[in-house]
């Protein structure tokens, strides 16, 4: 995935997001933990939570990928799969608790060869 596939009127459009995911954009928001109007206005779509969030998780993603062969596997992986170490939290959960970062970490560890 590159970025640049998801810009449209230099930000991050959910429109595209969720083409490219095969899903729809309530879904996108609700995996985000946005509001269902998150992605109804453009105002709403411009601030800085929103255009966050699917940074973070497009970053995550991008990562995955090189994994699992695919962004829809990425995705799956991202809403469904149990880290280890974060009490069976998912990575969707901990980037909507502010912890993009910890699965940064986890990812590192798991590409270097470690464990989880």
């Amino acid at each position: 995935m590159r970025f640049e596939e998801f810009v449209e009127d230099q930000v991050f459009s959910p429109t595209l997001v969720a083409e490219v995911l095969r899903t729809t954009k309530s879904e996108v928001a609700a995996t985000l933990g946005l509001g269902r109007d998150a992605f109804a206005r453009a105002s709403r779509i411009r601030a800085r939570k929103t255009q966050s969030r699917i940074r973070q998780m497009l970053e995550i993603l991008n990562r995955v990928e090189a994994i699992t062969g695919s962004p829809l596997a990425a995705y799956a992986w991202f809403r469904a799969e149990p880290l280890p170490g974060f009490g069976g939290v998912t990575p969707d959960q901990l980037l909507r608790q502010g912890r993009a970062d910890h699965v940064h970490a986890y990812l590192d560890r798991i590409m270097a060869g470690g464990y989880a």
